[in-house]
Protein backbone atom coordinates (compact mmCIF):
# COMPACT_ATOMS: atom_id res chain seq x y z
CA UNK A 1 0.00 0.00 0.00
CA UNK A 2 1.26 3.45 -0.92
CA UNK A 3 0.66 6.13 1.70
CA UNK A 4 -0.02 9.58 0.27
CA UNK A 5 0.38 12.47 2.68
CA UNK A 6 -0.93 15.97 1.99
CA UNK A 7 1.44 18.61 3.30
CA UNK A 8 1.78 22.36 3.31
CA UNK A 9 5.06 23.72 2.03
CA UNK A 10 6.33 27.28 1.97
CA UNK A 11 8.38 27.81 -1.17
CA UNK A 12 10.89 30.63 -0.76
CA UNK A 13 12.44 30.37 -4.17
CA UNK A 14 14.16 33.70 -4.86
CA UNK A 15 16.84 32.91 -7.42
CA UNK A 16 16.32 29.16 -7.07
CA UNK A 17 14.13 27.86 -9.88
CA UNK A 18 11.91 24.81 -10.21
CA UNK A 19 12.64 24.69 -13.92
CA UNK A 20 14.76 26.83 -16.21
CA UNK A 21 12.17 26.35 -18.99
CA UNK A 22 9.90 28.90 -17.35
CA UNK A 23 12.35 31.76 -17.94
CA UNK A 24 12.37 31.53 -21.72
CA UNK A 25 9.17 33.43 -22.40
CA UNK A 26 9.38 36.99 -23.75
CA UNK A 27 8.39 39.99 -21.68
CA UNK A 28 4.89 41.29 -22.37
CA UNK A 29 6.07 44.87 -22.97
CA UNK A 30 7.74 44.11 -26.29
CA UNK A 31 4.41 43.22 -27.95
CA UNK A 32 3.14 46.80 -27.59
CA UNK A 33 6.13 48.77 -28.81
CA UNK A 34 4.79 49.25 -32.35
CA UNK A 35 1.16 50.07 -31.52
CA UNK A 36 -0.05 53.25 -33.23
CA UNK A 37 2.58 53.55 -35.94
CA UNK A 38 1.86 55.88 -38.83
CA UNK A 39 0.52 54.24 -41.98
CA UNK A 40 3.90 54.51 -43.72
CA UNK A 41 5.79 53.08 -40.75
CA UNK A 42 3.30 50.27 -40.32
CA UNK A 43 3.63 49.29 -43.97
CA UNK A 44 7.42 49.46 -43.80
CA UNK A 45 7.29 47.08 -40.86
CA UNK A 46 5.43 44.58 -43.07
CA UNK A 47 8.20 44.68 -45.69
CA UNK A 48 10.81 43.08 -43.47
CA UNK A 49 12.24 39.74 -44.55
CA UNK A 50 10.00 39.36 -47.59
CA UNK A 51 11.39 38.26 -50.95
CA UNK A 52 8.12 38.73 -52.89
CA UNK A 53 6.47 41.80 -54.30
CA UNK A 54 4.23 43.41 -51.72
CA UNK A 55 1.40 45.91 -51.64
CA UNK A 56 0.17 47.52 -48.42
CA UNK A 57 -2.90 49.59 -47.61
CA UNK A 58 -3.87 50.98 -44.18
CA UNK A 59 -7.58 51.56 -43.67
CA UNK A 60 -9.27 53.19 -40.70
CA UNK A 61 -12.81 53.38 -39.36
CA UNK A 62 -14.47 54.95 -36.34
CA UNK A 63 -17.30 52.99 -34.72
CA UNK A 64 -19.77 54.89 -32.56
CA UNK A 65 -22.42 53.50 -30.24
CA UNK A 66 -21.49 49.82 -30.48
CA UNK A 67 -22.33 47.49 -27.58
CA UNK A 68 -19.52 44.97 -28.20
CA UNK A 69 -16.76 43.91 -30.58
CA UNK A 70 -16.64 40.61 -32.46
CA UNK A 71 -13.48 40.48 -34.56
CA UNK A 72 -12.31 37.81 -37.00
CA UNK A 73 -9.18 38.71 -38.96
CA UNK A 74 -9.98 36.30 -41.78
CA UNK A 75 -7.41 33.70 -40.80
CA UNK A 76 -4.07 35.43 -41.35
CA UNK A 77 -3.18 38.39 -39.19
CA UNK A 78 -2.93 39.43 -35.57
CA UNK A 79 -5.33 41.47 -33.45
CA UNK A 80 -4.20 44.12 -30.97
CA UNK A 81 -6.52 46.02 -28.64
CA UNK A 82 -5.76 48.98 -26.39
CA UNK A 83 -8.36 50.11 -23.85
CA UNK A 84 -9.05 53.85 -23.56
CA UNK A 85 -11.12 56.17 -21.37
CA UNK A 86 -13.14 57.44 -24.34
CA UNK A 87 -16.47 56.25 -25.73
CA UNK A 88 -15.45 55.80 -29.36
CA UNK A 89 -13.89 52.73 -30.98
CA UNK A 90 -11.20 53.34 -33.59
CA UNK A 91 -10.14 50.45 -35.82
CA UNK A 92 -7.18 50.31 -38.19
CA UNK A 93 -6.49 47.56 -40.72
CA UNK A 94 -3.15 46.89 -42.39
CA UNK A 95 -3.98 44.96 -45.54
CA UNK A 96 -0.97 43.33 -47.18
CA UNK A 97 -0.86 41.42 -50.46
CA UNK A 98 2.08 39.28 -51.54
CA UNK A 99 2.73 38.06 -55.07
CA UNK A 100 5.40 37.54 -57.72
CA UNK A 101 4.96 41.03 -59.17
CA UNK A 102 3.67 44.42 -58.00
CA UNK A 103 0.53 44.39 -60.14
CA UNK A 104 -0.71 41.10 -58.72
CA UNK A 105 0.11 42.17 -55.16
CA UNK A 106 -1.88 45.39 -55.62
CA UNK A 107 -4.83 43.48 -57.10
CA UNK A 108 -4.89 41.15 -54.10
CA UNK A 109 -5.11 44.10 -51.70
CA UNK A 110 -7.94 45.67 -53.74
CA UNK A 111 -9.94 42.44 -53.43
CA UNK A 112 -9.70 42.21 -49.64
CA UNK A 113 -12.98 43.34 -48.06
CA UNK A 114 -13.49 44.53 -44.49
CA UNK A 115 -16.93 44.97 -42.89
CA UNK A 116 -17.58 46.52 -39.47
CA UNK A 117 -21.38 46.45 -39.12
CA UNK A 118 -22.44 47.00 -35.51
CA UNK A 119 -18.99 46.10 -34.19
CA UNK A 120 -19.00 42.74 -35.99
CA UNK A 121 -15.73 42.93 -37.91
CA UNK A 122 -15.12 40.44 -40.69
CA UNK A 123 -12.34 40.20 -43.28
CA UNK A 124 -12.63 38.29 -46.55
CA UNK A 125 -10.33 38.07 -49.56
CA UNK A 126 -9.30 36.04 -52.59
CA UNK A 127 -8.15 32.48 -52.21
CA UNK A 128 -4.42 32.16 -51.69
CA UNK A 129 -2.57 30.19 -54.36
CA UNK A 130 1.09 29.34 -54.83
CA UNK A 131 3.01 32.50 -53.90
CA UNK A 132 -0.03 34.82 -53.87
CA UNK A 133 -1.50 35.48 -50.43
CA UNK A 134 -2.76 38.22 -48.11
CA UNK A 135 -3.06 39.06 -44.44
CA UNK A 136 -4.74 41.72 -42.35
CA UNK A 137 -3.42 43.05 -39.06
CA UNK A 138 -6.13 44.64 -36.91
CA UNK A 139 -5.37 47.39 -34.39
CA UNK A 140 -8.14 48.68 -32.12
CA UNK A 141 -8.53 51.47 -29.59
CA UNK A 142 -11.77 50.90 -27.67
CA UNK A 143 -13.48 51.84 -24.38
CA UNK A 144 -11.71 49.77 -21.75
CA UNK A 145 -14.87 48.00 -20.56
CA UNK A 146 -16.24 47.15 -24.03
CA UNK A 147 -17.00 43.39 -24.30
CA UNK A 148 -15.03 41.70 -27.06
CA UNK A 149 -14.49 38.41 -28.87
CA UNK A 150 -11.29 38.08 -30.93
CA UNK A 151 -10.55 35.26 -33.38
CA UNK A 152 -7.72 34.52 -35.78
CA UNK A 153 -5.91 31.44 -37.06
CA UNK A 154 -2.40 32.62 -37.89
CA UNK A 155 -1.54 35.64 -35.81
CA UNK A 156 -1.03 36.85 -32.28
CA UNK A 157 -3.55 38.48 -29.93
CA UNK A 158 -2.67 41.35 -27.60
CA UNK A 159 -4.74 43.22 -25.01
CA UNK A 160 -3.60 46.30 -23.11
CA UNK A 161 -5.58 48.29 -20.55
CA UNK A 162 -8.91 46.51 -21.09
CA UNK A 163 -11.30 45.90 -18.19
CA UNK A 164 -14.37 44.19 -19.62
CA UNK A 165 -15.39 40.73 -20.79
CA UNK A 166 -12.84 39.41 -23.30
CA UNK A 167 -12.76 36.08 -25.14
CA UNK A 168 -10.03 35.22 -27.63
CA UNK A 169 -8.79 32.30 -29.69
CA UNK A 170 -5.88 31.76 -32.07
CA UNK A 171 -4.30 28.64 -33.51
CA UNK A 172 -0.81 29.86 -34.39
CA UNK A 173 0.30 32.94 -32.54
CA UNK A 174 1.39 34.31 -29.21
CA UNK A 175 -0.80 36.00 -26.61
CA UNK A 176 0.24 39.16 -24.76
CA UNK A 177 -1.75 40.80 -21.96
CA UNK A 178 -0.68 43.97 -20.17
CA UNK A 179 -2.50 45.79 -17.36
CA UNK A 180 -5.80 44.06 -18.08
CA UNK A 181 -8.69 43.16 -15.77
CA UNK A 182 -12.34 42.12 -15.98
CA UNK A 183 -13.38 38.66 -17.17
CA UNK A 184 -10.63 37.47 -19.53
CA UNK A 185 -10.51 33.97 -21.04
CA UNK A 186 -8.66 32.68 -24.08
CA UNK A 187 -6.34 30.20 -25.66
CA UNK A 188 -3.70 29.60 -28.28
CA UNK A 189 -2.56 26.26 -29.66
CA UNK A 190 0.94 27.12 -30.91
CA UNK A 191 2.35 30.16 -29.17
CA UNK A 192 3.64 31.55 -25.92
CA UNK A 193 1.67 33.55 -23.38
CA UNK A 194 3.07 36.72 -21.81
CA UNK A 195 1.19 38.57 -19.04
CA UNK A 196 2.15 41.71 -17.10
CA UNK A 197 -0.27 43.02 -14.48
CA UNK A 198 -0.30 46.23 -12.47
CA UNK A 199 -2.00 47.55 -9.37
CA UNK A 200 -2.49 45.48 -6.23
CA UNK A 201 -5.24 43.08 -7.35
CA UNK A 202 -7.36 41.96 -10.27
CA UNK A 203 -10.62 43.87 -10.74
CA UNK A 204 -13.33 41.56 -12.06
CA UNK A 205 -14.16 37.88 -12.43
CA UNK A 206 -10.62 36.74 -13.16
CA UNK A 207 -8.17 35.45 -15.76
CA UNK A 208 -8.10 32.06 -17.49
CA UNK A 209 -5.52 31.62 -20.28
CA UNK A 210 -3.98 28.50 -21.79
CA UNK A 211 -1.63 27.35 -24.52
CA UNK A 212 -0.92 23.88 -25.87
CA UNK A 213 2.58 24.42 -27.25
CA UNK A 214 4.37 27.33 -25.67
CA UNK A 215 5.70 28.76 -22.45
CA UNK A 216 3.88 31.08 -20.05
CA UNK A 217 5.47 34.13 -18.43
CA UNK A 218 3.53 36.17 -15.88
CA UNK A 219 4.82 39.33 -14.19
CA UNK A 220 3.13 40.60 -11.01
CA UNK A 221 3.83 43.52 -8.66
CA UNK A 222 5.46 42.48 -5.39
CA UNK A 223 2.36 43.48 -3.39
CA UNK A 224 -0.21 41.77 -5.63
CA UNK A 225 -3.22 39.89 -4.15
CA UNK A 226 -4.81 36.94 -5.98
CA UNK A 227 -5.58 33.24 -6.06
CA UNK A 228 -2.95 31.86 -8.43
CA UNK A 229 -3.37 28.56 -10.29
CA UNK A 230 -0.58 27.41 -12.62
CA UNK A 231 -0.18 24.11 -14.45
CA UNK A 232 2.07 22.43 -17.03
CA UNK A 233 2.15 18.84 -18.28
CA UNK A 234 5.54 18.82 -19.99
CA UNK A 235 7.63 21.55 -18.45
CA UNK A 236 8.43 23.12 -15.12
CA UNK A 237 7.27 25.96 -12.90
CA UNK A 238 9.51 28.82 -11.81
CA UNK A 239 8.40 31.37 -9.18
CA UNK A 240 10.83 34.03 -8.03
CA UNK A 241 9.03 35.20 -4.86
CA UNK A 242 7.80 33.39 -1.72
CA UNK A 243 4.50 31.50 -1.95
CA UNK A 244 2.70 28.90 0.16
CA UNK A 245 1.38 25.80 -1.60
CA UNK A 246 -0.57 22.77 -0.47
CA UNK A 247 -0.09 19.28 -1.92
CA UNK A 248 2.39 16.47 -2.61
CA UNK A 249 5.98 17.44 -3.34
CA UNK A 250 5.92 15.31 -6.50
CA UNK A 251 3.09 17.45 -7.92
CA UNK A 252 4.66 20.84 -7.36
CA UNK A 253 6.83 20.74 -10.48
CA UNK A 254 3.65 20.50 -12.59
CA UNK A 255 0.94 22.40 -10.69
CA UNK A 256 0.79 25.07 -8.02
CA UNK A 257 -2.35 26.50 -6.41
CA UNK A 258 -1.59 29.29 -3.97
CA UNK A 259 -2.88 32.46 -2.37
CA UNK A 260 -0.78 35.53 -3.10
CA UNK A 261 -0.94 38.25 -0.49
CA UNK A 262 -4.46 38.44 0.93
CA UNK A 263 -6.00 36.59 -2.01
CA UNK A 264 -8.52 37.81 -4.55
CA UNK A 265 -9.78 36.91 -8.01
CA UNK A 266 -8.53 33.65 -9.59
CA UNK A 267 -5.66 33.89 -12.07
CA UNK A 268 -5.33 30.64 -14.06
CA UNK A 269 -2.51 30.03 -16.53
CA UNK A 270 -1.86 26.64 -18.14
CA UNK A 271 0.32 25.04 -20.77
CA UNK A 272 0.68 21.47 -22.00
CA UNK A 273 4.14 21.67 -23.56
CA UNK A 274 6.17 24.45 -22.01
CA UNK A 275 7.34 26.00 -18.77
CA UNK A 276 5.58 28.51 -16.51
CA UNK A 277 7.45 31.48 -15.05
CA UNK A 278 5.97 33.82 -12.42
CA UNK A 279 8.17 36.85 -11.79
CA UNK A 280 8.05 40.16 -9.94
CA UNK A 281 7.37 43.14 -12.16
Amino acid sequence: MVLRIAIVVVLVIGSVELSAQGRRGPRADRYFDTFGLSADEWCREAERNNRFARSCDVREETLNGIASLDVDSGGNGGIRVRGTSGSTTRVRFRVVGNARDDRDASEIVQNVRVTTDGGRIRVTGPRSRNDDWWNVEVEIEAPRDLPMTLTTSNGGISLEGTAGRARFDTQNGGVALRDVSGDVRGRTVNGGVSIALGGTQWQGAGLDVETTNGGVRMELPANYNAELHTETHNGGIDIDFPVTVRGRLSDMRRRIDTTIGSGGAPLRVRTVNGGVSIASR
